[in-house]
């Protein structure tokens, strides 16, 4: 490929390589991984550099590296890697072309909004009294092995169920509730945490956990701090820490709509 013969072909080529390079960038920010990543990057854009030069001993070295590099990076990676491919299954899973969405056309379904009253409820009162809670609510995403690895509760919504599951006396006082439409699904649920580690230090594990599940998944996660009786939330794997409860009310019917 030259200048000369650049065509939509190459320009389409050069984007879609761009697009993939920024979204493992996003995945992996934050971690000891993009070091690594950019050794790697560094090493690759040498060797079109040498190529390009027709050094042939070097070229063909830097091939060798390169090409041993595919399996080292499935092994170095292979968390970033799961992660990306976690992501790119949610987002799609879902797609306007699955068969699901071709059979809802024809079947009516009664959607059940989201009652924001008796979480919004929950939340101030547990910021008062300084109780640490954590609260996923996935939106298409599949969170089946988080389901299982708490205890079933398929309850609907009070304020004073998720006040009493929290409570640092109860044995799921520790663990995530994961909420579906109107219904407590499960409580004690054990999150995947994030590897980041540009977080500031009173980031607890909550919060982590909380980070942990949005990167992986497009769910919203909502923490109360123990220590400090904060209200934050996480989603997209971007955390936002002490919002107000009218803030929480805004991003909960967002999601809701």
């Amino acid at each position: 490929m030259t200048f000369l013969d650049f065509g939509i072909i190459d320009f389409i080529d050069i984007f879609i390589v761009a697009y993939l390079l920024y979204q493992f960038y996003m995945i992996i920010r934050g971690t000891s991984a993009i070091n690594i990543f950019a050794v790697i990057f560094t090493v690759y854009i040498i060797w079109l550099i040498v190529k390009a030069l027709h050094m042939e001993l070097l070229s063909s070295i830097l091939g060798h590296i390169m090409g041993v590099g595919v399996v080292a990076i499935l092994i170095v990676f292979q968390q970033e890697v799961r992660k990306f491919l976690l992501l790119f299954v949610n987002k799609y899973s879902n797609a306007d072309f699955s068969l699901e969405y071709i059979f809802s056309i024809f079947i009516k379904k009664t959607e059940t909004k989201l009652e924001l009253k008796p979480i919004l409820t929950a939340c101030k009162s547990m910021q008062k009294t300084k109780t640490g809670a954590l609260i996923v609510f996935p939106d298409k995403s599949d969170l089946k092995t988080v389901v299982e690895s708490g205890e079933l509760v398929n309850a609907k919504i009070t304020s004073q169920l998720l006040k009493t599951i929290f409570f640092k006396n109860s044995p799921l006082h520790d663990g995530a509730v994961v909420i579906v439409e109107n219904q407590i699904v499960a409580a004690g649920c054990i999150l995947p945490i994030t590897n980041r580690t540009d977080l500031p230090k009173e980031v607890g594990l909550r919060h982590r956990a909380a980070i942990g599940i949005t990167e992986n998944t497009d769910a919203l996660a909502v923490i109360v701090s123990e220590e400090r009786g904060h209200i934050s939330y996480s989603l997209k794997g971007r955390l936002k820490l002490n919002v107000k409860i009218e803030t929480l009310e805004r991003v909960l019917f967002r999601i809701n709509s």
